[in-house]
């Protein structure tokens, strides 16, 4: 029962964020990772939404804006399938958070449903999130990044200093039996997870350097995180390095150079394919989740406001302090939040495979199977509330 109370609790939380964001959604339609990186390009579209929204309502004619009055011979634009289809998908993207908790309890309820969604489906749909984001990539953008090593390197510590610290106090502060304990670390030592790319792009933030960063902390958790696990547990945890390398480049890196190659020698075509890759990445990200869920969804139902409260408590202050730590050394708005949500969203998935396979306890899975949860929604929560905020940088 008391797990329901909390779904509804977090149905609660997202329906007062996307109360808040419908309001002002359709003056936010500018998805390409290209025209969010000019202020004065955003400037030009809401004025231009603006004008549009006057034009087609038929409202306030009369009055003294210039854009009131209609025109002699007036007719009411007729908006193509495509031009419909955007609009619509853009209030899907906004309503990421609500869609996450939806796929959560589904899961949870019915683990079942989501039965169908075996690893190959699973791998195909990190390569489809990857590929979005990809054809969003130049590879000036890169070039761009690595001119600025120092944000990659504070990413790499908040992801691998901060997050495992945090883990191990807050397992201490509530408590926690040896083996959550234990667990709640692992969540801490894990790179940070995919779908960050994406929540990344939706916030506005740099996806380059999120891309980056992801790869950084993915390719060296081969080493950090057998030795963090070591450092702050006692126990060695044996990885398949030549194993987490291969997926690295099957799931993230192949299809990141695919869609910058298609970006590269087909740009007219992708750039009317770019504003819909966010629905692409949505509806990839909560079958993800769903599935990870209905994997373990008894260990879920099990874990109390004891267990569910310290892992909310690491996504959310490791993506507090991710924005806080950057901005105060001066990084730009656009590069703090983009450590934000890295810092904040963990691979739970590759955490709860580690469990699994290197720990004799079965308690140490089940803060992973719970963070999946609190990952998403914590991410996505952060991505659509800065979504609305223009960033600011020039």
């Amino acid at each position: 029962m008391s797990y329901f109370i909390f779904l509804f609790i977090l149905i609660q939380l997202n329906g007062y964020f996307t109360f808040q964001l419908t309001s002002t959604s359709r003056l936010t339609t500018i998805t390409t990772t290209q025209s969010l990186k000019n202020p004065s390009m955003i400037k030009k579209s809401l004025m231009k939404s603006k004008m549009n929204l006057n034009m087609q309502s038929g409202a306030s004619y009369g009055s003294t804006d210039k854009y009131s009055a209609p025109p002699v011979g007036y007719v009411k634009p007729k908006f193509s399938l495509w031009e419909l289809y955007l609009k619509v998908t853009d209030k899907v993207t906004v309503l990421f958070p609500l869609w996450t908790v939806i796929f959560a309890s589904i899961a949870i309820t019915k683990p079942s449903a989501f039965s169908w969604f075996s690893t190959k489906y699973f791998t195909a749909s990190l390569g489809a999130l990857m590929l979005s984001m990809g054809i969003t990539l130049t590879a000036d953008d890169f070039v761009r990044v690595s001119k600025e090593p120092l944000a990659v390197i504070v990413g790499f510590i908040l992801c691998y200093g901060l997050c495992p610290a945090l883990g191990l106090l807050l397992g201490k502060a509530f408590n926690l039996p040896l083996d959550l304990v234990a667990g709640t670390v692992l969540v801490g030592c894990v790179n940070g997870g995919q779908a960050s790319n994406l929540c990344t792009y939706i916030a506005r933030g740099d996806v380059a350097l999120s891309v980056l960063m992801t790869t950084v902390t993915t390719i060296a958790g081969i080493f950090t995180t057998p030795l963090l696990c070591k450092l702050l547990l006692g126990a060695v945890v044996p990885v398949d390095a030549v194993g987490i390398a291969l997926s690295c480049l099957q799931v993230v890196l192949v299809p990141i150079a695919l869609g910058m190659s298609l970006n590269k020698y087909f740009p007219k075509t992708i750039s009317k394919v770019v504003p819909a890759t966010p629905v692409v990445g949505v509806v990839s990200t909560c079958l993800l989740v769903a599935s990870a869920i209905a994997q373990c969804a008894p260990a879920i139902k099990s874990a109390g406001w004891g267990l569910q409260l310290p892992i909310m408590l690491l996504h959310l202050v490791g993506g507090l302090a991710g924005y806080w730590v950057p901005k105060k050394m001066g990084f730009t708005e656009t590069q703090s939040r983009t450590m934000a949500i890295e810092t904040a969203m963990k691979s739970s998935a590759f955490s709860f495979l580690l469990a699994k396979l290197h720990f004799a306890q079965y308690g140490a899975r089940v803060p992973s199977a719970v963070s999946v949860v609190w990952m998403a929604l914590v991410g996505a929560t952060l991505a659509v509330f800065w979504r609305t905020i223009p960033t600011g940088d020039e």
